[in-house]
């Protein structure tokens, strides 16, 4: 067995040197392919990752009414502290509301000292308890909030993770099925550079099949140049995307600001990283063996 390993991968390295253009193109191909499954990958990994770290920081955000009363703010203060979903609350001022809002957008804060008076509106910032924090339980929640005296409105982190959630769902999806068709665009290419390799050794192979050579011999090297072809295109993939990501990562932490932490965005996992190479072997492993199957 290890001399038919040794012979297959000998014969398919010297057929991958002879025509080495077409390989080159087979392998950018499979490359591309996988480039744009990983990019879609990487943009659900990062997706998820937001919406676990900003689910567990997950809040309601109560605006108070400036002329709410003493009263008001009891009431909803015992109404806060009764609900099994709320973990803690911690009351905002106007001030240090204004003092969030110069921090976090410093560009914006000009014009916030140019109005006569503070707009912001006071606040209790509420922190949720993920273990009782189901939907169903939230959303009555946050009406029966919004029905209460003194309060002007209620911000829900959870209505819009879901919707986040869902988005990346969709992404996720839309790149496996753009994914798979580029794929098999790159088996047949592989197929079509092997078959050419063949063709080219065709009286080679019809003076070993006239000798009694077995057929696994003869397909062996045929489908370890698919595999090869298949693990150099996902290699390409995988450094063509880090580089990206490495590019784009400044600008879009610089866009996105305190939306997004640096540590949230990163690159794709160890696994995933294996996954794409194990799904370029499988490529490239079927192409060939597609071409094999014209030795007889």
């Amino acid at each position: 067995m290890a001399h038919w390993f040794a012979y297959c991968f000998g014969e398919a390295l010297a057929s991958l040197w002879r025509q080495k253009v077409s390989v080159i193109l087979s392998v950018l191909t499979i490359g591309a392919a996988l480039l744009v499954l990983g990019g879609f990958l990487l943009v659900t990994v990062n997706l998820e990752r937001a919406v676990s770290r900003w689910s567990a920081a997950a809040e309601f955000s109560v605006y108070l009414s400036d002329d709410i009363s003493p009263e008001q703010r009891v009431a909803l203060n015992m109404l806060l502290g009764s609900h099994p979903a709320v973990a803690s609350r911690e009351y905002v001022s106007k001030a240090d509301a204004a003092l969030r809002f110069r921090r976090d957008f410093p560009d914006l804060a000009a014009g916030l000292a140019d109005m006569p008076q503070n707009p912001l509106p006071a606040s209790i910032e509420v922190r949720l308890n993920p273990a009782r924090a189901d939907g169903a339980t939230l959303e009555a929640f946050a009406k029966q909030l919004m029905q209460t005296a003194g309060v002007a409105d209620v911000r829900f982190d959870r209505r819009w993770l879901e919707r986040l959630g869902q988005l990346a769902s969709i992404v996720r999806w839309a790149g496996w099925i753009l994914g798979a068709v580029l794929l098999v665009a790159s088996v047949l290419t592989v197929a079509t550079v092997v078959r050419l390799a063949l063709h080219a050794r065709r009286d080679e192979v019809d003076i070993m099949q006239l000798m009694g050579a077995p057929i696994g011999l003869l397909r062996g090297p045929l489908v370890v140049e698919g595999i090869l072809q298949g693990g150099a295109g996902s290699l390409v993939a995988l450094v063509a995307l880090y580089a990206g990501f490495v590019l784009v990562r400044g600008r879009i932490l610089s866009v996105l600001g305190p939306a997004f932490e640096q540590a949230a965005v990163g690159f794709l996992p160890a696994g995933l990283s294996a996954l794409l190479v194990l799904v370029g072997m499988a490529v490239g492993c079927a192409g060939g063996y597609l071409a094999a199957r014209h030795v007889r």
